[in-house]
């Protein structure tokens, strides 16, 4: 394995670890979400490069495009439910609550 295969792997699972055990905040989740998309798109972007296919060239924009209409809507929700509950942290937010 390649430094840079592994630099982008223990991106990827430092992100899903951050998921997983720190869900405090809705914002941190949000930022965990957003390094496991960049680093996605660098391993994605470095695939194409290897491959040196021209084909797939589109396909890390389409990804990165993607991550930011992910983003954007996981702001909205972090802003309605600051506004509606509070706070952001996670274990304030019920989902069997209307």
């Amino acid at each position: 394995m390649t430094p840079v295969h592994f630099s982008f792997t223990s991106a990827f699972v430092l992100g899903l670890m951050g998921l997983a055990f720190h869900r405090t905040h809705l914002l941190s989740a949000l930022l965990c979400l957003e390094g496991m998309m960049l680093s996605l798109f660098i391993a994605l972007s470095l695939w194409t490069l290897q491959l040196d296919a021209t084909g797939y060239a589109s396909a890390p924009m389409l990804l990165l495009a993607f991550s930011a209409c992910e983003a954007a809507a996981g702001l909205a929700l972090l802003v309605a439910a600051a506004r509606t509950h509070g706070t952001d942290r996670l274990q304030s937010l019920n989902l069997l609550q209307c």
